[in-house]
């Protein structure tokens, strides 16, 4: 009896806290927060040239300082414990002093031979960003709304920043991950509890309809850096997590453009010498990379094991409402903004998502694919050019994102829209364990950034030979499919896809399927037609590529396979499917800025503001008003935490009869 009433003191206890149906490891260990600092080089909107220089190595100072103070305040958690007042004496206050030294320097740079920056003094100040306690329902990784770039990323900080146990056997680290920033469960959500948000301008008679394949593998040769050419020209370690690159080999700080046009490249067309490079994704499965010990790896947070991408498309389609015209060689492109954890979603362009369900695509979550489905990242590239600068200052006003309906702003011009696709064969983690189980797979972030899926992001320098630049602008304004991989018999067009899912997300039954991130292995596959306008033919696959497995039936058609709906002839390939940046409303901070102009090229009328910053999802739920998420089971209620109890209560009862029954039996 005394067990019995034991065991549901202790375990009505330990359910009490519980987080609803979180794990409970992550209430375990104390919550780190994180630095929010704004961002100077994103309000540098002309530098002169002989300043550049100058001014890229103090803004990657200020990146360094902002993660030696995260490691500061990481090393520091027991001191601030005992002294709140210590991380702002000790970390806050000296890295304002540093940052505003840094920060002047940057306005004399420019002051030399340029107009000095207005308002950069006021960017020095920097706060401490503390969690908020983990919501059980974010836990689950089931009930995270849709996904969707909510304004000012507000729901990227404190009920995804609750520490828990996680990576290789769990460490009580504050922001959760293998290396203790992250990610935590209510950075994942099950990719079947998204409804269908892709959609796609219209397109006009003058539309651009072909498409133009590149291919240049895997990086199965393991080249990966830290740097990053485009932001921190001349610095070691300028991104502070590693890059994996494909196409030019000659890529990282130090080189110069005659360095890039020299090089060797992965690309089977040899013409095509761009550099395409994005973060790589790691296992957080305990493993010590060779960047363990090195700055941009292990001692940045970026820890675990790099994965190799099973798959990579790129593709250059057209415009919905204009011809295109060749890009500049060497025009540097950055799309997504590898701090939108802190700076807010403005200049976010993440897209995640699961073959098979490529209909549904998240922001702000990493995806939990069902068994035989593969995690894919899709980057849709501003495709409005200045028609001037292969550059600028911040490196974003040189091009533009289309309109809503497709137009490139009065003054811009319709350039080939790089669609870049990336497919990994990781397995949805186990939540319940942190990780445990089946490890969590997360994207290299700069420390502070805790590795959220908002800040993913894609670069890409334009280094094609004119040549083959102009072939690819000829492909793609007479509608033809070309390229290495593709089929040039077939027009691709743009036209909106015919066939919905066949089935919308549904509650499995408890006893049926479970979860994805429960780390079971009984999970069922994708419906086999369950996106089947969404997938892309694996144009310009190379040999050294690793073979599919386990792909859903039709998700992925063969090199030279049509698209998967028979009825139109002129279906899109993968570069087409997936929803464009230009689809959808306008951002409400953009206001009347993002009025549609008129056509890509010089025909564009109207004056309208080039569209620097993405445009909201056209969605019913892009700003994430209604829930999306299927609803949990027993498993997933934190339910199954007090059959225990119910279990004690029951002998509890039974110890009282039998008490009661040997009383009567003595009188």
């Amino acid at each position: 009896m005394l067990g019995g009433g034991g065991l549901v003191g202790a375990n009505v206890y330990a359910s009490a806290t519980e987080d609803g149906g979180a794990d409970s490891a992550e209430t375990l260990s104390s919550p780190a927060g994180t630095i929010d600092c704004p961002d100077v080089g994103d309000k540098l909107t002309d530098v002169p040239e002989d300043a550049k220089e100058d001014v890229a190595k103090e803004l990657a100072l200020l990146d360094q300082q902002i993660a030696d103070a995260y490691q500061r305040l990481t090393e520091a958690a027991q001191a601030i414990k005992q002294d709140p007042g210590f991380a702002d004496n000790a970390i806050m206050k000296p890295l304002k002093e540093k940052r505003g030294a840094t920060i002047e320097r940057i306005a004399i740079a420019v002051d030399r031979t340029g107009d000095r920056p207005e308002g950069l003094e006021g960017l020095a100040d920097c706060t401490l960003k503390a969690p908020e306690p983990d919501s059980g329902d974010q836990a689950n990784g089931a009930d995270g709304g849709d996904g969707a770039q909510d304004e000012g990323g507000d729901n990227q900080n404190g009920a995804d920043q609750g520490g828990e146990q996680q990576g290789d056997g769990g460490q009580d680290a504050g922001n959760g991950g293998q290396a203790g920033n992250g990610p935590n469960a209510g950075d994942y959500q099950d990719i079947k509890s998204v409804q269908p948000n892709v959609q796609k301008p219209a397109l006009s008679s003058d539309a651009s309809r072909g498409t133009f394949a590149t291919s240049c593998g895997v990086n199965d040769n393991g080249l990966f850096n830290s740097d990053n050419v485009i932001v921190a020209p001349g610095v070691s370690n300028g991104a502070h997590h590693f890059h994996d690159y494909i196409g030019n080999q000659s890529n990282d700080a130090f080189a110069s453009d005659e360095d890039l046009a020299n090089a060797e490249t992965s690309c089977v067309n040899q013409g095509d010498k761009s550099t395409y490079y994005w973060p790589v994704i790691r296992l957080q499965n305990g493993s010590q990379e060779q960047d363990a010990n090195s700055p941009g790896g292990g001692i940045e947070g970026n820890a675990g094991e790099i994965v190799t991408p099973k798959e990579v498309t790129l593709n250059f389609v057209g415009s919905p409402r204009s011809k295109v015209t060749e890009m500049p060689r060497l025009l540097r492109i950055i799309t997504g903004d590898a701090k939108a954890f802190i700076n807010g979603t403005a200049n976010a362009n993440a897209s995640w998502s699961c073959t098979g369900f490529e209909d549904r695509q998240l922001k702000d979550k990493y995806p939990l694919c069902p068994q035989g489905s593969d995690v894919v990242r899709t980057f849709k590239f501003q495709s409005c050019w200045d028609g001037t600068n292969i550059d600028s200052a911040n490196h974003r006003t040189h091009v533009a994102f289309a309109a809503a309906d497709g137009s490139c702003a009065n003054g811009f011009k319709a350039i080939p829209q790089l669609v870049q696709r990336i497919v990994y064969d990781v397995k949805a983690p186990s939540l319940q364990d942190g990780g445990k189980t089946t490890p969590l797979f997360a994207v290299d972030s700069f420390p502070e950034q805790l590795h959220k899926p908002v800040t993913d992001h894609g670069d890409f320098i334009n280094v094609f030979d004119e040549k083959l630049m102009g072939e690819m602008v000829d492909c793609i304004n007479s509608g033809r499919k070309c390229g290495v991989g593709a089929d040039e018999g077939d027009d691709p067009g743009q036209e909106e896809p015919t066939q919905e899912p066949t089935e919308a997300p549904t509650t499995p039954p408890a006893d049926d399927e479970p979860e994805p991130g429960d780390g079971g292995n009984e999970q069922t596959d994708p419906p086999a037609n369950d996106d089947p306008a969404t997938e892309a033919p694996e144009t310009g696959k190379p040999a050294t590529e690793k073979p599919e497995t386990e792909a859903p039936a039709n998700d992925e058609p063969g090199d030279d396979a049509p698209a998967t709906d028979p009825a139109d002839d002129d279906k899109p390939t993968m570069s087409s499917t997936v929803a464009p940046k230009s689809d959808g409303t306008p951002s409400a901070a953009a206001g009347d800025d993002q009025a549609q102009g008129g056509s890509g090229d010089d025909e564009n009328a109207g004056g309208a503001a080039a569209q620097t910053q993405p445009p909201a999802e056209d969605t019913e739920d892009s700003l994430g008003t209604k829930p999306q998420a299927v609803g949990g089971n027993l498993a997933e209620t934190g339910a199954t935490t007090l059959w225990p109890a119910a279990g004690g209560a029951v002998l509890l009862i039974g110890g009282f009869v039998v008490l009661m029954r040997a009383r009567r039996s003595a009188r």
